[in-house]
Parts: C-alpha cells; structure tokens; sequence
C-alpha cells in the first residue's frame, strides 16, 4: 500500500494579496508560487511554510461568494465539510495574541484542549474562517 501525505489544503478567499500576506504574517508562511488557471478565471497563490514545508493553497476567482462559515467550533461540526483549519504552535499564547493583533476575531481563547497535554484556542482570519491554533508542547 502506498503510503500518502497531506500536500495542502486550499481555501478560496475574496481578497487574494491579503489573504496571503495575512497568512504569511500571522504563521510563518512564504509565496511559493501563483498560477492562472485562464479557463476558470483563477488565480491561485500557493504558501509554503519553509520550517516544515506544509502548503496552503489560496484560491480566487471573480463573482466568487461567502459560504457558510461557522462561528465557533461546536458550530462548524453542524456542518458537514471542512470545519476549520488547524497550526500546531511553539507558543499559543503569544501566538493567539499576534494573529488577534493582525486582525483575527478571537473565537475561543486558550484554554486545555479535549486531546491530553495539548491547548488550543479559535480564531477567525479576516475573512471569517475558523482557525484552530493548537500547541502539543509542554511549555506554551
């Protein structure tokens, strides 16, 4: 059996340049590439975290309209799909603190998470999107 891995996610914005510059300020990110998909009128901006190398694939295409986005994590499991987005940080705190500073809504501040010897905290970016930021270390 062929072992897989998870290459990206993609998540269609509406504002594509602050979407990427938000991402890349708020977790580390950096411009990998941008492609035109000229038959859908698509442009794409892939980001690439150069630490560990996992991708976030931004999407935008003209006429493009908000779908549902749910509030809070209890919300989003209302919903089948994909609920929300997860970054395992060194420091949830200082970094819930940032991404807030940067224009996050805070959704649910740090707190122990249901998963033992990890914290988490929600936050939407500012487009709406719900975003865990989680810690698995000991020390945040």
């Amino acid at each position: 059996m062929t072992e897989a891995r998870l290459d990206h996610a993609g998540l269609s914005v509406r504002d594509l340049d602050a979407a990427a510059r938000w991402y890349c300020a708020a977790f580390g990110y950096v411009r990998e590439l941008e492609l035109r998909v000229d038959a859908l009128d698509l442009d794409i901006v892939m980001l690439i975290h150069r630490g560990h190398g996992d991708r976030l694939e931004l999407l935008h295409r003209p006429g493009s309209e908000p779908g549902p986005r749910a509030a809070d994590p209890g919300a989003a499991a209302l919903s089948e799909g994909f609920g929300h987005v997860a970054f395992d940080v060194a420091d949830l705190d200082t970094t819930y603190a940032k991404v807030v500073g940067l224009g996050a809504t805070a959704v649910m501040t740090p707190r122990p998470s249901p998963e033992p010897g990890v914290r988490m905290a929600f936050v939407a970016d500012p487009e709406g999107n719900l975003i865990e930021i989680l810690s698995r270390g000991t020390t945040s």
